[in-house]
């Protein structure tokens, strides 16, 4: 009897779909394996046909879930359910990645207090490990490599990585800080002068760690394959530094919508492969975690696919390491749906339209942390605000525009308390050449008073305020500051004092002509107040603004402002995607909807200049009848269910 060669797997630079299993094994944990069977794990396979799958190896407690010989194992197992894994995936072409808690290890740190990272006060962490330390020498890498060499695992998803790191006074990062040349004692607390420095030490020690282990592990086999979960994304928005393969994170269960809108931007122009992981279930409060529906997951895979990312989707595993698998019945529904887009979604590359800058220097300042999501309300609500008025919006930092700004008819500031003055020069010579810049918050607007040829009066303040727009006031609760305008400044909207046309009033906003280009400023902060409590006056306040600036985009869409308009390009094609935002997302009282309420007719216009040879609706490959007048293609969409693909062959 020979042996048949196994079918190739894809590495995760082809991959498209995937799916995700774990359940941070404890000592609980007595019978692991015992209900895993081939059929299980053929089950899975035939209903999701999966580009790839994650299975727990070790989570948070820090414990194995497969029999190690170099790390903890858990609490007892009746079979080795990881060979199970590995068995039925290869030889099926599947490729299994390992979801391994990396910084984040209670009986690593309990078993070797050592390896601790240490508080300001001297205490070790009971969980959380020291980048400066031993722990990825003498545990990780060879625990992968263990994992690697006897299971022929493809690659690893390094959970609790750059969000579970701590700012360490441990003696490995206080001889690491001397060696860098610090002869002071290193800030206890944030008011101190040095605190910056120490912060960006302390980055600093996270990347090399990551550096570390992809190093040894690529030294170890080329073609194994790692992710540091969330490193190099919205909680790191820097240029990636390491040798990871693949970026990807699991986003927020609940509001996933809009947090998929926004941690898909952010990742998207990091120039490797990507994915995001929604979770399968959600609560509303009560830690009574129920599976969402199919309407649900789908669009939170749309929001995905129309960034051209790849997705996957996080089911629970039993403490046995086995799977319901009626749960799977959901998830073969949203891989038909993915699979239905992915010849006109993946990989695809957005057209420039608008940049919302995500500064990496205003971030990292601001933040009294290491790395988080935390700080990004203002730039959250100001691309809501955008994409309800059904703008095209990428999110890049400083390194996606150095060189590549006059790529986009209209850049955006949101709110920043700082700016290189680097960037602050490259962004007037962009102005003075043509392009559009929108500083939006009183700060922000202060670092450009000359250029908006405007004077800010007094210092900014929290009050209440309403903003009037096109003849309606919306209230905010928000800090503004009274703009007095030269000759060369011209208002748009008004902040009244009460709630009434004839109260007192100042600009809520002014344009000014810079060079070629032109200069705008929002005298208030408009994305940390829309994200907290949206009005229909602030979301078409700011659209008309952004229109003035920016008066061609490449796709208009009316008809209804829950449609998130994303245009790319892929296989020489224009793809416009269309995605539904209607219904209870980001109600946070519901857990489960099982209705997307249906948007339409959309009035669709696309400047072509040349008259397209057809467009299609996809993935239902219908022809759409259009008019073609002004270089611009007109056509109505009758009704959007979900998400839809408009593709103009050139």
């Amino acid at each position: 009897m020979t042996n048949q060669a196994q079918p190739v797997r894809l590495r995760r630079s082809d991959s498209f779909l995937g799916i995700h299993f774990d359940f941070h094994a404890g000592p609980d944990c007595t019978e692991i394996g015992k209900n895993v069977t081939e059929e299980m794990v053929e089950s899975i396979i035939d209903q999701v046909r999966p580009d790839y799958i994650q299975v727990d190896c070790k989570g948070h407690a820090g414990f194995a879930s497969y029999p190690t010989k170099v790390g903890t194992p858990a609490g007892g197992f009746v079979r080795d359910a990881l060979r199970i894994w590995r068995d039925v995936t290869a030889r099926n072409g599947v490729a299994l990645y390992m979801h391994y808690s990396g910084v984040f290890d209670f009986a690593a740190c309990k078993g070797h207090p050592q390896w601790a990272a240490v508080d300001a006060n001297g205490v070790p962490n009971e969980d959380k490990t020291s980048v400066f330390g031993p722990y990825a020498d003498e545990l990780l890498i060879p625990q992968l490599m263990e994992l690697r060499r006897e299971y022929g695992v493809d690659g690893v998803w390094i959970d609790g990585e750059c969000w579970a790191t701590c700012v360490d006074y441990s003696p490995m990062a206080l001889k690491a800080w001397r060696q860098a040349g610090h002869s002071e004692e290193p800030p206890r607390e944030a008011k101190d002068p040095l605190w910056p420095a120490w912060l960006a030490f302390q980055r600093e020690g996270f990347r090399n760690y990551v550096r570390r282990y992809t190093d040894r592990l690529h030294a170890f086999d080329p073609q194994f394959q790692i992710a540091s979960n969330w490193a190099f994304t919205s909680f790191m928005p820097e240029p990636v530094s390491a040798d990871v393969d693949f970026l990807s994170g699991d986003y927020s269960p609940a509001d996933s919508v809009n947090v998929a809108r926004f941690e898909g931007r952010c990742i998207a122009p990091q120039g490797k492969p990507w994915d995001l992981m929604a979770w399968s279930f959600n609560s509303a409060g009560e830690q009574c975690f129920t599976t969402k529906s199919l309407p649900q997951l789908q669009r939170e895979a749309a929001m995905v696919l129309s960034l051209g990312g790849g997705f996957q989707a996080y089911f629970s595993q039993n403490r046995d390491a086995s799977v319901n698998l009626w749960k799977m019945k959901l998830m073969g529904e949203v891989a038909k749906f993915c699979r239905a887009r992915q010849p006109f979604c993946h990989r695809a590359v957005p057209v420039p339209q608008i940049a919302l800058l995500n500064s990496t220097a205003d971030h990292y300042r601001r933040s009294n942390s290491l790395f988080t999501n935390g700080e990004y309300r203002a730039i959250r609500g100001t691309l809501q605000a955008l994409l309800g008025s059904q703008n095209c919006v990428e999110i890049l930092s400083e390194h996606h525009l150095a060189g590549r700004m006059k790529e986009y008819p209209l850049i955006i500031l949101p709110e920043l308390v700082y700016i290189e003055p680097s960037l602050r020069a490259d962004l007037l010579a962009y102005v003075e050449n043509g392009g559009s810049l929108l500083v939006i918050g009183p700060v922000a607007a202060g670092m450009f008073q000359r250029e908006l040829d405007v004077e800010l009066l007094a210092k900014p303040a929290t009050d209440r305020r309403w903003l009037e727009h096109d003849g309606w006031l919306g209230g905010l609760v928000t800090t503004c500051q009274k703009a007095k305008l030269g000759p060369g400044a011209q208002a748009f909207g008004t902040l009244h004092e009460t709630n009434t046309p004839d109260s007192p009033a100042c600009p809520a906003a002014s344009i000014a002509t810079h060079g070629k280009g032109r200069i705008a400023a929002i005298y208030f902060n408009f994305g940390d107040q829309y994200a907290q409590s949206s009005t229909a006056t602030a979301r078409r306040f700011l659209g008309a603004l952004v229109r003035r600036l920016f008066p061609t985009p490449i796709v208009e869409v009316a008809g209804s402002q829950f449609v998130d308009v994303t245009v790319n390009r892929i296989g020489g094609k224009l793809a416009v995607n269309l995605v539904n935002t209607a219904g209870p997302h980001d109600v946070p009282t519901v857990a489960v909807f099982d209705e997307i309420p249906p948007v339409g007719p959309l009035n669709v216009t696309i400047r072509t200049g040349k008259k397209p040879s057809s467009v299609t609706l996809q993935p239902a490959g219908a022809k759409l009848d259009f008019d073609f007048t002004d270089g611009c293609v007109r056509l109505v969409l009758p009704q959007l269910a979900i998400h839809d693909i408009i593709v103009v062959e050139p």
